[in-house]
């Protein structure tokens, strides 16, 4: 018979940064240790709770005991087991009787072995039942692993004050009062962290009166929500107080990001949201500034109009549920007040100096000890932006000034308090000072993207600078010695070249990668730490590429038609990709792919013969027409790709097909003869360079 299973621990506030994480690896350490052990039906799932004060898990039709095993072990090489006699050995007795014991059998003799062979040799093994064990005694290990292997930041140490482990020190994330362990109705006799489990458990700290006993394992939920105002499901109540955010928010835009939601989630039991309000005063200074104010250090969600200007309204989340809120309102309006009071000062203090006076003094901000300060990163980042401004054609002034001005923000007051705001106030700075529209865009746009589907720079002042700040990076770091290392990757050197890529790729960029490598490896001239790192920071791009293809939805086999010939540059790539797609849909395709396979095989065994081929040497029919059918074609082909026409290009290519087959079925490349020979090669080798000008179809090939 099956039941559901309920454990429970009661503990003081966890840390809600980790909660959710917490809550899972408990129930799912638990579930998977009782799956391992045959506790569970087929079936049977898991239901994570996890609150402020406790952390749970129901898991259903867990049996009470677990079912019986056949089990065969190995017991000893028969070389081992049998003396010379063929007689039973001291060590096969010896074995026999801790296998006997361990089965709870009085004695195992040799003949109930199974000689078997085992590798290279015989052995001899024994087959046995092992009964089932009961669930308390499985859990008990179980429960004891999973507790062990929690992601716990930081365990405390404290001693029990009451019961059996009075005076005993226990290492835990959070001190723990109770244990509830149910099976059905049942309560199973397990201990954890100095506690007896039983039925008790507590509901809402102010809400609930006393402690609650359960009745069973499947009322639990229920049972808390009714009885102790707790939502005991930690995605439940996050969606409770995203329903009630929204709900209160009325016409206005309710700023809710997962990560705050989450935290909220964690901090309280029973979520009620009260709507409260600031002065209009402070409206005066940019809104990221006051939003960030009320989410990072008040856990507020600020509102705002439909056209996105914040509201002078934000909303709490409360873990106080009462019909005469005013109290909780003004508290939490009183407290904000300080708050915005500062992010104000801050911001009309930094205004009294402009960011160009501020440039001086990064050089007393270290950037990397290898690599010098701030000042000196600026001074190459400035240099790096100007040569990219010029070959996108783009004003470089603009582009020198925006790079200089770049990393003055962070010495300013309102950034030292919140650094996610850097490049966001020097843009307003920038204005504020004056500073030409795409200069103050450029300021705040260069750090873009940030992440995965961030939005891209949006002028080219702006992508020059954000090209050279994260080419700078990219290569400055690299050529210290500190490129990726399997999952470490402190400077964010992925990050930084994806968004390389993004930007010569989306916004189609005529500039070659090696030189953009070149000119940045050249901004760290003198420098003795470094290394010009170019000839391996490339196939890094190139991997990092072949991802963001993938991405996009093209096959493996596609991606590495175009990458493996390294582009230079990135802009057509997708009218590359496409071409190759195309021109795989062929009944063409396939021969074709696998027939320049077979050339660039042969090519590679051979020394360079060129590709000017000697129609007097052309002696079969077969490559005579192969050649008269490729000088035809090679106008319109060439033409083609001049005109980045890549799918016309290609298809045009298909169109040798029967040429190329009757080639290979009836002409000898390797002719004993060296003229001959040297004329056929040449014959392929301009053949290979038509078929490879816009991919290397052999990659198509299966």
């Amino acid at each position: 018979m099956t039941r559901t299973l309920l454990i429970e621990i009661f503990t003081e506030e966890l840390p809600p940064k980790v909660l959710a994480k917490l809550g899972d690896a408990f129930a799912m350490g638990i579930f998977n240790g009782l799956k391992a052990r045959d506790f569970l039906e087929e079936g049977a799932f898991a239901t994570a709770f996890a609150t402020p004060r406790r952390l749970a898990v129901s898991i259903s039709n867990v049996r009470a005991t677990s079912l019986d095993k056949t089990m065969r072990e190995k017991v000893l090489p028969v070389s081992v087991a049998l003396d010379a006699e063929g007689r039973p050995s001291a060590p096969l007795v010896k074995k026999l009787a801790a296998i006997a014991a361990q089965c709870g059998k009085v004695v195992i003799t040799p003949a109930e072995l199974e000689r078997a062979p085992d590798g290279k040799s015989e052995s001899f093994f024994y087959s046995y039942t092992a009964k089932g064990v009961a669930l308390q005694t499985g859990l008990q290990t179980v429960l004891e692993d999973s507790v062990a292997k929690l992601p716990i930041p930081k365990v405390m140490s404290y001693q029990r004050q009451h019961g059996h482990a009075a005076g005993h020190t226990v290492r835990f994330v959070r001190p723990a009062h109770s244990l509830v362990a149910l099976h059905g109705d049942q309560i199973l006799p397990l201990t954890l962290l100095g506690l007896d489990a039983g039925r008790l458990t507590e509901g809402h700290r102010f809400l609930s009166q006393g402690r609650i006993s359960l009745t069973d394992a499947d009322s639990y939920a229920n049972t808390l929500a009714e009885q102790g105002k707790v939502i005991a499901s930690f995605d439940l109540r996050k969606e409770k107080t995203r329903t009630a955010l929204l709900a209160t928010a009325g016409n206005d835009k309710v700023l809710m990001p997962e990560s705050l939601l989450d935290e909220v989630a964690a901090l309280v039991e029973w979520p009620v949201v009260y709507a409260c309000k600031f002065g209009d005063e402070f409206l005066s200074v940019p809104q990221e500034c006051l939003i960030l104010t009320m989410q990072t250090n008040q856990k507020y969600f600020a509102l705002t109009d439909a056209a996105g200007k914040l509201r002078s309204r934000f909303l709490i989340v409360s873990n106080l549920q009462t019909d005469e809120p005013r109290y909780i309102i003004e508290g939490n309006e009183r407290v904000v007040r300080p708050r915005l009071s500062d992010a104000k000062f801050f911001y009309e203090q930094d205004q009294k100096k402009k960011l160009a006076e501020r440039v001086p003094l990064l050089a007393n901000v270290v950037y990397h000890n290898k690599l010098g300060n701030q000042l000196q990163r600026t001074e190459r980042v400035k240099a790096l932006a100007v040569a990219i401004a010029g070959l996108l054609g783009s004003d470089i002034a603009l582009a020198e000034r925006g790079a200089f001005l770049a990393k003055a923000d962070l010495l300013t007051d309102m950034v030292g308090e919140f650094p996610e705001l850097q490049g966001i106030m020097g843009n307003y700075y920038a204005r504020h000072d004056g500073e030409a529209e795409h200069v103050a865009l450029a300021i705040s746009e260069h750090y873009q993207p940030r992440f995965a589907g961030d939005a891209l720079p949006t002028t080219d002042t702006s992508t020059a600078v954000a090209l050279a700040d994260k080419l700078e990076t990219l290569v400055g770091i690299w050529g210290i010695g500190l490129q990726p290392t399997g999952d470490k990757d402190p400077f964010a050197l992925r990050r930084h070249a994806l968004g390389i890529l993004r930007m010569l790729l989306e916004k189609r960029l005529p500039i070659s990668l090696t030189q953009l490598l070149s000119n940045a490896a050249r901004q760290f001239a003198g420098n003795t730490n470094f290394k010009d790192p170019g000839s391996d920071v490339l196939p890094f791009l190139y991997d990092r590429l072949r991802g963001l293809l993938r991405e996009r939805g093209y096959a493996q086999n596609e991606i590495e038609a175009v990458v493996a010939q390294q582009p230079e540059r990135l802009d057509n790539i997708i009218e590359r990709l496409d071409a190759v797609q195309a021109f795989a849909a062929l009944p063409e395709a396939e021969a074709l792919a696998a027939a320049n396979k077979r050339i660039t095989n042969i090519l590679k065994k051979t020394e360079s013969v060129g590709n000017a081929v000697s129609k007097e040497l052309l002696r079969d029919d077969a490559e005579l027409q192969l050649f008269v059918a490729m000088e035809a074609l090679k106008p319109e082909v060439d033409a083609a790709f001049a005109k980045g026409d890549f799918s016309t290009a290609l298809k045009a290519l298909a169109q040798l097909r029967q040429q190329v087959d009757a080639f290979f079925n009836d002409v000898m490349v390797m002719a004993e003869d060296e003229q001959l020979r040297n004329n056929r090669l040449a014959l392929l080798a301009k053949l290979h360079a038509m078929l490879n000008q816009v991919a290397d179809i052999s990659k198509l090939a299966a």
